[in-house]
C-alpha cells in the first residue's frame, strides 16, 4: 500500500506527515531524515490505528510513502511544529473520512492518557527531548494546546473547561469533536469565537493528532531513560 505524504520543508527542519493517518507525523533535518523518522515511528503510530480499530499497514519501507505536496515550512516548522497546511486539507470532508477522523483522534487522546498514567510517580529523564519539562507541566501544556486547536477551528471552549485541574479534558475533547463534525458538515457552530483564519477540518485533526501523539512518545521515551 503506498501512503500519501505532505512535506513541509524549511532551512533547518523538515516535517513528513502521512495525510490519510492523523498523528502520523515526524521531523528531520532534512527531507530524508524526516521520512527515516516516519518509517522508524510506524510500529508505534500502529499501536494508535489499533486502539481506533483501522487497520494499519504492514512491512513498510520508504518505498512505500509518495510525497503528494511539498510545502514551504516557516517560522512554525523550524521551531518544532507542522505548521503548514496541505492544499488537499482543503478538500470536502466526506461522511466515511470524518468517521475515520473522528475515531482515530481520540485514539491519539487515548494513547496520551494511558502513558500520562503509567508515568505518574516517575522521574523523566531531562534533556532536550521536551525541554525538561516535568509530567504535570507537560499534560498542562497539552491541555492548553488542544484549547487553542479548537479555537483555530472557530469554537470557544466551554466554559470552564479551559482551567486546569478544575475541568477534565474530556470536555474540551467532546467540545473539539463537536466542533470538527459541524465544521466538516459546513454547519454552525454552537460556541462560535472571531477565528480570522480557520484552519480546515482535515489539518484540524492533523495538526492535534500529532501534538497529543509527539508528547506521549516524549513520556514514553523519557519515562524509559530515553532523554
Amino acid at each position: 500500500m503506498i501512503e500519501r505524504v505532505v512535506l513541509e520543508v524549511a532551512p533547518k527542519r523538515a516535517f513528513a506527515s502521512a495525510l490519510d493517518w492523523p498523528g502520523w507525523s515526524r521531523s528531520g533535518r532534512s527531507e530524508a531524515d524526516a521520512i527515516a523518522a516516519l518509517l522508524a515511528y510506524a510500529p508505534r503510530y500502529a499501536v494508535v490505528a489499533e486502539r481506533a480499530g483501522d487497520p494499519f499497514p504492514a512491512e513498510l519501507d520508504a518505498s512505500s510513502f509518495d510525497v503528494v505536496e511539498q510545502l514551504a515550512g516557516g517560522a512554525g516548522t523550524e521551531f518544532g511544529a507542522p505548521s503548514a497546511i496541505a492544499a488537499l486539507e482543503h478538500a470536502p470532508v466526506e461522511a466515511d473520512a470524518l468517521s475515520r477522523m473522528t475515531a482515530l483522534l481520540p485514539a491519539c487522546w487515548d494513547a496520551f492518557d494511558a502513558v500520562a498514567a503509567q508515568a505518574a510517580g516517575v522521574e523523566l529523564t531531562k534533556g532536550p527531548r521536551g525541554g525538561g519539562r516535568d509530567l504535570d507541566k507537560i499534560i498542562g501544556h497539552v491541555h492548553e494546546a488542544e484549547a487553542a486547536y479548537l479555537g483555530q477551528l472557530g469554537s470557544r471552549p466551554p466554559p470552564g473547561a479551559e482551567e486546569r485541574p478544575d475541568a477534565p479534558m474530556a470536555r474540551l475533547r467532546a467540545a473539539f469533536l463537536e466542533t470538527l463534525t459541524a465544521v466538516a458538515r459546513g454547519e454552525e457552530l454552537s460556541n462560535p469565537r472571531r477565528t480570522k483564519k480557520p484552519w480546515p477540518a482535515r489539518y484540524a485533526v492533523r495538526r492535534a493528532a500529532w501534538h497529543v501523539l509527539d508528547h506521549a512518545w516524549e513520556i514514553e521515551d523519557r519515562a524509559a531513560g530515553g532523554g
